[in-house]
């Protein structure tokens, strides 16, 4: 009898993934529902339709781990090698299973087709092996309760493989999970760095690591923001959920409102709920972002109760002539300037008659850049009910990533404003 699992890895097989045209999301749901059932996904691969290289990633991944998801590569062609590199991998002969061919027979009869003489390829199945029956499609999955590692086959396309998966997990996978919650949760953070955020946290981590149930923590950067990413095995859910939350209330203590979100809510939505609480109406003048920030507020559902009008002021014309922003305001200090950022924020305020305007303004590059006014330069402003802000932020990246940090410091600044906090 195979010990407990503990360990897993996942292999997503098929050439198309190793092309810049599709991408793995398979992966994402077994991670999902393998950490449910407290496994550790310790390694994820993808491999082409190649019987060589297939055979050498399973067998370095089943000296690795407990279990391993294979998905993909089950279906009637030549290129569709997962179940005959498995056989071979453990020593299995293949044989035809004909209740899996009348089912098949079946599928295509149900369409008003005769089914292909090459299909008979699906309803092959290595000796010892569990055929999991595939509802949506023609692809069987497989099940080997293996001694060295339990191994898994599921179909390719994520419409079978989900609802495959959701009946393994409950009648194959659980009863040999470890009995352990795995609680994952996100902490995310604006106004410092990543330097700065290990800084500051380094004197929770041994806290965290003696208390009953460990919680572990991950810093990372991304635009704009930094990440936490906290965890904790537990042998209740309530148990993981109870000791991740004082973690999160520990970094809420040292970081302030710095942590603007640890319940999965993105930056907009947070400003969102605010503006909400506060009864606020909100309109955006952009010109570097080209209505990405408007873009960002209205992804949000449920927007349309504050968010009144945004205006892509790209030229300077339209600055004059939408916003009302004085031509000398330009001439004397730039159309990339705080002066311009304030201006547009608010034209935009009292054009629209709300409570909050925002003016964002910049060069996104490659070019148009200066010695003075670098590519990534922009300036941001805001102006809320009592109060108001511009500053100019030096960017760097490509011109997609100035863009989308420069809508994130806007949202931020008018969360900021809102909450009184000091600026970035």
């Amino acid at each position: 009898m195979a010990p407990v699992m503990r360990r897993a890895a996942i292999l997503a097989v098929g050439s198309e993934l190793l092309t810049p045209n599709r991408i793995d999301t398979n992966s994402l749901a077994i991670t999902e529902q393998l950490e449910r059932l407290g496994l550790e996904v310790v390694y994820k691969g993808v491999v082409g339709d190649d019987r060589e290289e297939l055979a050498v990633a399973v067998r370095t991944a089943m000296s690795r781990v407990d279990l391993l998801v294979c998905c993909g590569g089950l279906g009637p062609t030549d290129d569709d090698v997962t179940r005959d590199v498995m056989a071979a991998v453990l020593g299995k002969p293949l044989a035809e299973d004909l209740r899996l061919v009348a089912h098949i027979q079946a599928r295509f009869a149900a369409r008003h087709m005769p089914m292909p003489a090459i299909n008979r390829r699906q309803a092959m199945v290595p000796a010892g092996a569990r055929v999991i029956d595939n509802t949506k499609g023609t692809a069987p999955g497989l099940w080997f309760d293996d001694e060295r590692c339990r191994v898994i086959l599921l179909p390719g396309p994520p419409r079978e493989l989900k609802a495959m998966l959701a009946w393994s997990v409950e009648h194959l996978l659980a009863p040999h999970a470890p009995g352990l919650s795995l609680v994952r949760r996100v902490i995310r953070i604006t106004g410092r760095t990543e330097s700065q955020t290990e800084e500051a946290l380094q004197p929770l981590y041994a806290k965290w690591a003696g208390q009953p149930t460990v919680v572990s923590a991950t810093i990372l950067a991304s635009l704009g923001q930094i990440e936490l990413h906290l965890s904790a095995r537990a042998t209740t859910l309530a148990e993981g959920e109870s000791a991740v939350s004082m973690a999160s209330g520990d970094v809420r203590s040292v970081l302030g409102l710095n942590a603007y979100s640890d319940d999965g809510r993105t930056l907009e939505q947070v400003v969102g709920d605010l503006l909400l609480e506060r009864g606020y109406r909100i309109a955006v003048a952009e010109s570097c972002t080209g209505g990405l920030l408007a873009s960002r507020l209205t992804d949000v559902p449920g927007s349309s109760r504050y968010v009144d009008r945004a205006v892509v002021a790209y030229a300077n014309d339209a600055k004059v002539s939408l916003l009302g922003v004085p031509v000398s305001v330009i001439a004397e200090h730039g159309a990339v300037s705080e002066a311009v950022a304030r201006a547009m924020a608010d034209g935009i305020r009292v054009g629209a008659g709300v409570d909050i305007g925002v003016g964002v303004t910049g060069i996104a590059g490659p070019g148009g850049g200066s010695p003075e006014k670098p590519v990534g330069t922009v300036a941001v402003a805001a102006v809320v009910p009592g109060a108001a802000k511009a500053t100019t932020f030096r960017f760097g990246g490509d011109r997609e990533q100035v863009k989308f940090q420069a809508s994130q410091a806007a949202l931020d600044m008018v969360r900021r404003l809102i909450l009184s906090l000091p600026a970035v």
